[in-house]
């Protein structure tokens, strides 16, 4: 393979870092108040992805402030269910030998699971929906590239904390990593002050970031350049993110529960892979479903005499009115009946009788 001259190497290594920094503190303190770099990241992506999900649902003609109403439900459950997942899925540091259960309450220290989130968060979301009237297929399409943009913006909460990496690597952006104390939330420092680094290692966190961001991408293509129906743009997402999770998941290093060789986040992105494909071609039917019950709108309206003229908005057309003069005969919408002959000649006879002259 060709290669840089030495000269225009040298130079880019004046200028191109060689490896990309961690932070060696995650939480700062304003008094008694700690402010922590994975909290910050949290709510930042959650602000983004309601600000744009207001955005679109907007756009489809929904009211101001709807998406944060929403939200309001959406986000607690969201939280909740990511944490549950996490406890569930990765119980060894809470509820194993050693474990401390009141850490399970820790969640500044990092471990919330997309999947949970998405799920209760989704239930949390349709209670939102229903009492502000808009339908859950709509709030998730406007949604999805939200979501999107706000895992990629989590990620970097990991990246304060110092996790989620993957093997050792000397590749030009490698991940400095430091030993971290979670519960003081910094490097661990030795005897001079100074943070210990542990290592170099893949970029885990950052690689699924840029994945997110170009699944946010698509997403808002998709919907500007396709003719999706409703409910598919969140199927896009469900069916997306799992296909650069599993190939990030496999080049994680940190601790992770295995079912036959594979790590359990791996099983569930194909699991949610299939839901994704499930809810795209669900949402196609239900749109057809939902055309055929609605049926051709009619041509013209005739009821009470007025026709509602051409579909451009013109003047209706009335209706003809009965002429007074017609017979009402022909208005009663019968064909005239053959007299009868008996009837025809008894007049006849009558009438020759009135005309004889009298004796």
């Amino acid at each position: 393979m060709p290669t840089l001259p030495t000269g225009i190497r040298g130079q880019l290594a004046a200028v191109v870092p060689a490896e990309i920094p961690s932070p060696s503190v995650g939480v700062w303190h304003l008094g008694p108040l700690p402010i922590r770099g994975y909290a910050l990241c949290i709510l930042l992506g959650i602000v983004v992805a309601v600000w744009l999900t207001q955005r679109r649902l907007a756009a489809r003609g929904h009211r101001a402030g709807v998406a944060i109403d929403i939200s309001a439900w959406a986000v607690p459950f969201g939280i909740l269910g990511g944490r549950l997942y996490h406890l569930i899925t990765t119980p060894q540091p809470y509820f194993g030998e050693g474990g401390n259960p009141w850490r399970a309450f820790a969640i500044y220290e990092g471990g919330l699971g997309i999947w949970g989130a998405i799920a209760l968060g989704a239930v949390g979301a349709l209670i939102g929906c229903r009492k502000n009237g808009v339908t859950f297929r709509d709030f998730a399409d406007a949604a999805a590239p939200g979501i999107a943009i706000a895992q990629a913006m989590g990620r970097f909460g990991n990246w304060f904390n110092n996790e989620i990496y993957g093997s050792p690597t000397d590749l030009p952006w490698k991940l400095k990593i430091y030993e971290w104390d979670s519960g003081a939330g910094r490097a661990v420092v030795d005897a001079a002050g100074n943070p210990v680094v542990k290592g170099y290692f893949q970029p885990t966190f950052l690689y699924e970031a840029l994945w997110c961001l170009v699944l946010a991408a698509v997403l808002l293509w998709l919907g500007r350049h396709r003719d999706l129906r409703p409910g598919q743009t969140f199927a896009a997402y469900v069916m997306g993110y799992p296909v650069g999770r599993i190939v990030i998941e496999n080049l994680r290093t940190d601790e992770a529960n295995r079912i036959l060789g594979q790590r359990v986040n791996t099983w569930v992105s194909l699991l949610v892979f299939a839901l994704g494909v499930w809810l795209w071609f669900r949402c196609a039917r239900l749109a057809r479903r939902e055309a055929d019950a609605g049926g051709p709108a009619p041509a013209a309206d005739t009821r009470d005499g007025v026709d509602a003229g051409p579909a451009d908005g013109g003047d209706p057309i009335r209706t003809a009115e009965p002429d007074a003069s017609d017979d009402p005969a022909d208005r009663d919408g019968g064909v005239d009946e053959p007299a009868d002959p008996s009837v025809e000649r008894s007049l006849d006879a009558a009438v020759e009788r009135s005309e004889r002259p009298r004796s």
